[in-house]
């Protein structure tokens, strides 16, 4: 029987993940594996809905946490846990260290809340290997201005994506197996370099 796969990418917005991640689905897809290409918040017809209140609607911070959550559970039921049963390899842009790090460290919220909330909606299950697109704010906020209308969060201020950084690097120190740091402000071909490297130290191809 085959074993399915579950890689994220995380990392702020202007880090550049899309561009690898489609890079990604390509070469799995040639290599003849199915693989289910989805997002968080996310992936299914009601974690969308979700999504959009969760990106445009005003909210405190524990309405974010339990929507969030909840979009998720949508996700792993409808979706991730069945693909990954079948044996396919589910690649996601963003996972809970996501929550943790736009929630937690941006927000400020209760770590003990959400890992509580990570408990029960997704038990054990946790990402076979992540990729963190490391970038300063700076830099990130200069890619992306003018690109798009910016959402409630891409318009928080420098200081806010300071303190998701580095939650997501807290987070990745909690958990050094399964993390692999990309330094996303090198040239594209240096960063897919990495990523090839990692997954195939990984046994992952």
């Amino acid at each position: 029987m085959n074993t399915g796969r579950f890689i994220t990418f995380e990392g702020i917005d202007g880090a550049g993940k899309t561009t690898h991640l489609d890079a990604l689905e390509r070469a799995w897809r040639e290599a003849g594996h199915e693989v289910v290409r989805t997002r968080e918040p996310g992936g299914t017809p009601l974690a969308e809905q979700l999504r959009g209140l969760f990106l445009h609607e005003p909210m405190d911070s524990l309405t974010e946490a339990l929507l969030v959550f909840a979009a998720r559970r949508d996700h792993l039921t409808q979706v991730m846990e069945p693909a990954l049963a079948r044996g396919a390899w589910v690649l996601c842009d963003r996972f809970t260290d996501a929550t943790f790090a736009y929630q937690g460290g941006g927000r400020g919220f209760d770590l003990k809340v959400l890992s509580t909330l990570e408990s029960w909606v997704q038990g054990t299950r946790q990402p076979d290997l992540t990729f963190l697109f490391d970038l300063p704010p700076a830099v990130a906020a200069a890619r992306l201005a003018g690109a798009r209308q910016p959402d409630r969060f891409e318009a928080q201020d420098q200081v806010f994506f300071e303190r998701v950084r580095e939650m997501y690097l807290t987070r990745m120190a909690q958990h050094p197996e399964r993390f692999v740091l990309i330094q996303a402000d090198q040239p594209q071909e240096t960063v897919a370099r990495a990523i090839g490297l990692a997954l195939a130290a990984r046994g992952v191809a």
